[in-house]
């Protein structure tokens, strides 16, 4: 695994052409009263990052993009958010440079809600206009029937938004910006199993301000089921690298 931002760009050159480039999508955004904004960057980045490394393919991860479609959290402040149009510009551009730079695989790997649906579009489009092969995936979609296995989404939203699954990820990573006095919250329902695949997304005006901004129960959270979450996440993630590289 190299990472692009350490890199020339003779090295860049050379290693384009065989290289599957991956593209970690983040955001900046209010993660409830407890987590912090950059909660979905440090994670993705991360799981690319590991992702890569479990991998026999030559892979290269460049920087996360640190904003995304974050609209629904501005009424809490503590987010920097781009517009639909504007982030699907900025993903196009950012492909457009990466094609330009010589690679032909290219990841789009997804942290952030709110981008899913974006990164399909701009990844779709940029198959469609140049000779390349794009995939665009969050990590939560990847690697779902594996964290249903393990039982993952018993008590708790999954992934939810900076809940059990979130924070737990987070006090395995960065353990020094997680309060240990986090809201509490009674619910401890399961995740319906066939959530992610459901045929119709609804959307309800105030929902978010509802929750106050955080789904589930942060408070329950521990950096070892955390680590257990990653765990799972990554090698489903490095498969998708690993499967998509050879495709």
């Amino acid at each position: 695994m190299k990472l692009f931002a350490e890199l020339n760009r003779e090295q860049l050159r050379a290693d384009a052409p065989t290289s599957l480039v991956v593209l970690p999508l983040g955001a900046t955004e209010q993660h409830g009263p407890h987590l912090p904004t950059g909660t979905d960057t440090f994670t993705v980045e991360a799981i690319a990052r590991d992702a890569a490394k479990r991998t026999a393919i030559p892979a290269i991860v460049a920087p996360a993009l640190p904003f995304g479609s974050s609209d629904h959290h501005l009424i809490f402040g503590g987010t920097l958010s781009l517009g639909t149009e504007t982030y699907y510009n900025v993903l196009r551009e950012l492909l457009e440079s990466l094609v330009t730079d010589g690679f032909t695989r290219i990841f789009l790997l997804n942290g952030h809600g709110g981008n899913h649906e974006l990164a399909e579009l701009a990844a779709r489009d940029a198959a469609l206009k140049h000779e390349v092969s794009v995939a665009a995936g969050s990590y939560w979609r990847i690697a779902w029937d594996a964290l249903i296995a393990a039982e993952a989404h018993r008590g708790r939203r999954l992934p939810g938004h900076a809940g059990d699954f979130e924070t737990s990820i987070m006090l395995s990573l960065r353990p020094d910006i997680v309060p240990a006095n986090r809201p509490h919250r009674d619910e401890t329902a399961d995740t319906d199993p066939g959530r992610v695949q459901s045929a119709l997304r609804s959307e309800r005006h105030g929902f978010w301000k509802s929750i106050d901004g955080f789904t589930d129960n942060p408070a329950q959270a521990t950096a070892a089921r955390g680590e257990q979450f990653r765990e799972i996440v990554v090698t489903a993630v490095a498969e998708a690298f690993t499967e998509f590289y050879n495709d």
